[in-house]
């Protein structure tokens, strides 16, 4: 048996990217049978994915006559490949959850990974004028790690003015796939004097060479997101020479994945940065079980959201994250 909830998590602020503003996002909450294994997933806004076929998907997996599989292994044949890739990571992550909670294990411990240590995520700001992106920046002043999002007009005056607020900061930006290769070379050498950390996705997804030119062009690590959908796409974007990839559950299709192209990432020298949507606790938790294998981490979902009806991942007052020693994912519901 299995169930789906649809969930409307309101933003803290109105989150305008390089491609639109919105201040919701809908999200879909999976259970197994006697709440065994939750799941979750959320379509990415540049994911064209109708919500029909998310729950089409859900629907023929509660008719599967196959039991769920109590083997790790097992998981990636039962989920198959034919639903959109966050439909599947919604799954995955409920038969995971579902496993280590029968096992009395943590996620991480589950998949042989090093139990994570409290780390800094960045928090992201959304695209807004100067002034007002300098204050969100005072505003967070004890969070060592910000991420600006730029892909508009004024993206060198939005990002002085952070820096200037903020000159203890380590910044990245991410452009999410607004400039053209022009505008992008011309970016980059210019936002160099900065001090960025990484400059995420600032070509469309396709442009993978381009993005390796970018990247010849600059000792800023170029960082991939929505070009990384695929272990075939981690490929290219190392045969082109880009330093980095942004890995999200839910624009790969699941764990099972997202373990092969963290691991073939680290093969082949690309660091990784932990991402996620704009997701609640459930989905953001299970990505922070990874975070023993990855450098940089944006896991800030929950942050960003009022209304999480979930108790996972957890921040201190520099935005460390910990994840809980629970069973499985360790989400429980949030005390009304």
């Amino acid at each position: 048996m299995l169930t789906y909830e649809k969930l409307t998590l309101n933003l803290r602020n109105p989150f305008r990217l390089s491609y639109g503003v919105t201040d919701t996002r809908n999200a879909y909450w999976i259970r197994l049978q006697d709440d065994e294994g939750w799941g979750e997933g959320t379509i990415p806004p540049y994911y064209p994915v109708a919500a029909a076929e998310m729950t089409h998907f859900w629907d023929r997996a509660a008719q599967n006559p196959r039991p769920f599989p109590d083997n790790p292994v097992e998981i990636p044949a039962w989920v198959g490949l034919d639903g959109p890739a966050p439909a599947r990571t919604a799954l995955e992550l409920a038969l995971y959850d579902r496993i280590a909670r029968r096992q009395g294990l943590p996620l991480y411990r589950l998949l042989g990974l090093p139990k994570p240590r409290p780390q800094p995520t960045s928090f992201t700001i959304g695209i807004d004028s100067p002034a007002a992106m300098a204050e969100m920046a005072l505003k967070i002043r004890d969070y060592p790690v910000i991420k600006v999002k730029l892909g508009s007009e004024d993206d060198e005056a939005r990002l002085a003015a952070i820096r200037t607020a903020r000159p203890d900061a380590r910044l990245r930006v991410d452009a999410n796939a607004g400039w053209t290769r022009e505008e992008a070379m011309n970016n980059v050498l210019s936002l160099e004097k900065f001090g960025l950390e990484m400059i995420e996705q600032p070509l469309v997804k396709n442009d993978i060479e381009g993005l390796g030119l970018l990247q010849a062009a600059t000792r800023i690590p170029i960082v991939a997101d929505e070009s990384v959908q695929t272990l075939a796409d981690v490929e290219r974007l190392a045969a082109a020479g880009v330093q980095g990839i942004n890995l999200k559950l839910m624009k790969v299709g699941g764990l099972s994945v997202a373990l092969k192209i963290l691991r073939r990432s680290v093969d082949l020298g690309l660091k990784v940065m932990l991402g996620c949507m704009i997701e609640t606790s459930i989905g953001t938790t299970a990505m922070a079980h990874l975070a023993g294998m990855a450098e940089w981490f944006d896991l800030d979902a929950p942050m960003l959201v009022t209304n999480d009806p979930f108790d996972g991942i957890q921040y201190d007052a520099h935005a460390c994250f910990s994840v809980p020693d629970r069973p499985g994912i360790g989400v429980i519901r949030k005390v009304q």
